[in-house]
């Protein structure tokens, strides 16, 4: 299977699995709330649940592909997408749709980005860079074609019936997406980890590759984490939140959302840029620019108010769209591609955890301190490109 393959076939399953978890309770919260007798903001709490358990898997969902490689993992990550949803859609009570958010956070931390990441490193090696933006490229449009499929699903067969559908969709499409990967053994350019190895992988400080002393891989490894905690903590906030912050600048509703929409292309043509130009830097170059995005449009709607609504969302978009694929392509640069699931799922874990409560804390802020929240996001920003700022990346 030719890597341009893969990367179709793999970046169209992780579309399908974004549309059907992270991006499900825009359209469903609401009847399935009112069915259940629950609030609709429960039913986000309920994301934030299932992000939580996805963060705490993540070491595991890279240690075991690390081991036998990809193909197996997201083939049972289709299955187990397919059975969350098939329980979601036949959840009798409150406490069942807790279970089913439960078990889909349990796919999600085996089945989204940072596992398709390590699948393609434990398949290419330091050449998974192209195909990491690849992936990345594709599945963002998960929103665009998520939220109407949703939406159509939900007006047709209702909100049970939408989730039965992702859930067959996950059966029919994803899984033989997933089976068509190529097989480790077969296609690999990385040999598996030497025996003993996992013990040090599991740790995101471990010596791997690149002839890092253990103190100096160990730093590194706390950076990089406090890193993509920051970007994490602003991409969560401001993606949930775009269209009211926007009206806190003083945008009209009609315009804040009109305008919100224009934060996904903006992502897409930065992953362009990424897969054409960029691609011939070291990523710590897009890093940096990816982290100096937000405070760029943070001070532009500070200083502007709803003059720059537009502005603001490209320029955050733009930074957004690489930050997605630093987290794939920075570690790699770093530490070689020896351990990288393990390591990955380790990395990303704060960032993970702080993007599930970011949504909520930034929510607090918002209603607290209105357009001056966005303040705050940039504080954070800066602090993580201040991190990027002393990195330096390892001679090969």
């Amino acid at each position: 299977m030719k890597p341009a393959a893969v990367v179709l076939a793999l970046g169209t399953a992780q579309t399908l699995a974004w549309a059907s978890s992270f991006y499900l309770p825009a359209m469903l919260a609401a009847p399935m709330a009112a069915e259940l007798g629950l609030a609709p903001a429960t039913v986000y709490a309920l994301l934030s649940m299932a992000l939580l358990i996805s963060a705490l898997l993540g070491p595991l969902s890279g240690r075991t592909i690390d081991r036998h490689g990809g193909r197996p993992v997201l083939m049972g990550c289709s299955l187990a997408f397919a059975a969350a949803l098939a329980l979601m859609a036949a959840a009798p009570s409150a406490p069942v749709l807790v279970l089913a958010w439960a078990a889909l956070g349990a796919a999600m931390g085996f089945g989204l980005y940072d596992a398709a990441f390590a699948a393609l490193v434990r398949l290419y090696g330091g050449q998974a860079r192209s195909a990491i933006t690849g992936i990345t490229l594709l599945a963002g449009f998960a929103s665009t074609v998520g939220w109407p499929l949703t939406a159509w699903f939900e007006a047709t067969w209702g909100w049970r019936g939408a989730c039965a559908a992702w859930a067959a969709l996950h059966v029919l499409v994803g899984l033989p997406l997933n089976a068509g990967l190529p097989r480790v053994g077969a296609a690999a350019m990385v040999p598996p980890p030497a025996p003993g190895a996992e013990a040090q992988s599991a740790q995101p400080t471990a010596e791997a590759g690149r002839g890092l002393a253990p103190q100096r891989a160990r730093r590194l490894g706390v950076l990089l984490a406090a890193v993509f905690a920051a970007m994490s903590v602003v991409s969560a906030g401001i993606a949930t939140h775009l269209p009211a912050l926007l009206q806190a600048s003083g945008a009209s509703l009609p315009v804040a959302v009109a305008t919100a929409a224009l934060m996904g292309p903006a992502q897409v043509a930065a992953r362009l840029l990424e897969l054409g130009w960029l691609r011939h830097h070291p990523p710590l170059l897009a890093a940096r620019a990816a982290a100096l995005a937000h405070p760029v449009a943070a001070g532009l709607l500070l200083t502007l108010g709803p003059l720059a609504a537009m502005p603001f969302t490209v320029v955050h978009g733009l930074g957004n769209g690489l930050v997605t694929i630093v987290r794939g392509t920075l570690p790699l640069a770093v530490f070689g591609s020896a351990g990288y699931g393990a390591r990955q799922g380790w990395l990303t874990l704060p960032a993970r955890v702080l993007g599930a409560l970011s949504p909520w804390l930034f929510g607090l802020a918002l209603a607290r301190w209105g357009l001056g929240a966005v303040g705050l996001t940039a504080a954070v920003a800066l602090a993580g490109a201040a991190g990027l700022w002393v990195l330096r990346l390892p001679a090969r």
